[in-house]
């Protein structure tokens, strides 16, 4: 039950949000985490609750001084003995979040016996103190006798938690509700402390007897009239925050969005089919990240502009080598058809002949085609490793002759491909140069850092200087009399690029040589 409802209520937020430009995503998100302190001090009552225990502190303070200086004048009170030399510091134990709120204080009640006479005197004498002590502190102060009785009365606070802790000589605070507090702010009601007042009672202890309490109360300080009286520092700190949110705004801006959306509209060029487009460096304020995307879609942009001006060129050149049979077929078969009737035998076979002859070029083009489709399609080696050696030596065994000699390197080291592509490299190297009248060829071996270079060099006529720079374009050949479709090597490259291997024409002094890059492993 509570996975669909999850469900649609995602799908329902999804069909709703709205379409965010990443700028304001950054600053919403920076927004969000600099305005969480605030809220958080607001919301879980931090600055309410460091007032409150501010005012608790307070008023210990008071009280310590005060019941020390009562007990110093109680009547009959030992002189003070000196206070050991360590410091025993009395923290605040109020929490707005987990101390209870009393209802306001009671009146006091009647309490039986006969008022003691000592405490009145003690009350005598401290009673000037009391009074200045209040006008400073602005604090609520009663003085109580042993019984809980304010002097000079009846009744007393004596059912008072607080109260009846300090008798039996420990402090004691509490929370009270202050019924004649009155709103001043507008916003006061948010605040948990604003009509609250604390209570403070404190033992009064002569020779370990607990002879009166004294009974402090005050009003925290409103949690807006404290942001009020601090409100030079918090504008401050909230214009501080805004120029910082600002200033990381524009570094992520410059870091993040800008470089995408510059990304992004090199983006949408390339996929609109303009050719040329080029992508631009990566500014330099850029995270390291976008800029090597930036690097990663130059090359793939490059790569899909040469893709794109390849498929151009091997369509043209499609159409034109399928164009020259297809016309031979036709033609013949329109002479056939116009005047086969008058031809002699010898003539229709002549015919019939070249068109079997064209359709065997475009049969053995259409075959060529599809084994450069597979080796355009072909997976690198996907860890493979091989011993170059003996596939250097099964190719030399096939093709060697008494008329056609071949020498081969020994000691190769393991190679990062597969054992088919190098073997047909070498084929149809080998095959290439036997066709053109070579009778010797060599293999010879140079490791350059991590690749290792063959050098396939024979001893026939060679390429002539016009035709060396379009060797590796399809469908061209210098044997297309003798059934050349000009397919061979640029089938021979795609199969050594999937593979990580290049291939190149090289200089020699006679034939043709070729120089193969080869991964080691």
């Amino acid at each position: 039950m509570r996975r669909p409802v999850i469900r649609a209520a995602k799908d329902w937020l999804k069909r709703r949000w709205p379409r965010l430009r990443l700028r304001t995503i950054l600053f919403a998100v920076l927004f969000f985490v600099a305005a969480l302190p605030g809220v958080g001090a607001v919301g879980l009552r931090v600055y309410e609750n460091t007032l409150v225990r501010q005012t608790e502190s307070e008023l210990i303070a008071q009280s310590a001084a005060l019941a020390a200086a009562a007990a110093a004048l109680w009547p009959g009170a030992p002189p003070l003995a000196t206070p050991p030399a360590e410091f025993r510091p009395e923290p605040p134990s109020i929490d707005l979040s987990t101390s209870p709120i009393l209802p306001e204080r009671p009146p006091p009640r009647a309490i039986a016996g006969a008022p003691d006479p000592v405490a009145r005197r003690a009350a005598q004498r401290i009673a000037p103190v009391l009074r200045r002590t209040r006008r400073t502190t602005l604090a609520s102060i009663a003085l109580l006798d042993g019984r809980g009785r304010l002097i000079g009365t009846a009744a007393g606070y004596a059912h008072l938690p607080e109260v009846a802790r300090a008798l039996r000589g420990r402090p004691a605070t509490v929370l009270r509700r202050h019924s004649g507090y009155r709103a001043v702010y507008r916003f006061e009601w948010l605040s948990r402390a604003a009509a609250i007042r604390v209570h403070h009672a404190r033992p009064i202890v002569v020779e370990g007897r607990v002879v009166g309490v004294l009974l402090l109360s005050r009003s925290a300080r409103a949690l807006f009239r404290g942001l009020y009286e601090d409100r030079g520092k918090i504008a401050l700190g909230v214009l501080s925050i805004f120029l910082l949110l600002v200033i990381l705004s524009g570094v992520l801006s410059r870091g993040i969005a800008k470089p995408i959306e510059g990304l992004g509209s090199v983006t949408r060029q390339v996929a609109g089919g303009r050719g040329g487009v080029r992508v631009p460096d990566p500014p330099t304020t850029a995270a390291v990240e976008i800029q090597g995307l930036y690097a990663d879609f130059a090359t793939m942009a490059d790569r899909v502009e040469r893709r794109s001006r390849y498929l151009r060129d091997f369509a043209h050149a499609v159409s034109h080598e399928f164009k020259t049979p297809l016309a031979g077929i036709r033609g013949a078969l329109e002479l056939l058809a116009d005047h086969g009737a008058e031809m002699s035998a010898a003539e229709r076979a002549r015919f019939i002949a070249n068109a079997d002859a064209d359709a065997g070029r475009l049969t053995a083009l259409v075959t060529r085609l599809l084994e450069l489709a597979r080796a355009d399609m072909t997976p690198g080696a996907g860890g493979e490793t091989i011993d170059p050696v003996p596939v250097l030596a099964r190719v030399a065994d096939a093709f060697r002759t008494p008329d056609f000699a071949v020498a081969l390197p020994a000691d190769l080291p393991r190679l990062a491909m597969s054992a088919s592509a190098l073997e047909a490299a070498l084929t149809t190297l080998f095959e290439n140069s036997r066709q053109a009248g070579a009778t010797r060829i060599a293999v010879a071996a140079e490791r350059r850092d991590a690749t290792l270079v063959l050098r396939v060099a024979d001893d026939g006529p060679g390429i002539a200087p016009t035709d060396r720079a379009r060797v590796f374009e399809p469908f061209f050949t210098t044997k297309r009399a003798g059934g050349g479709t000009g397919l061979g090597l640029p089938i021979l490259r795609s199969l050594l690029e999937s593979d990580g291997a290049t291939i190149a024409l090289t200089d020699s002094v006679e034939g043709a040589a070729f120089e193969l890059e080869l991964p080691i492993a």
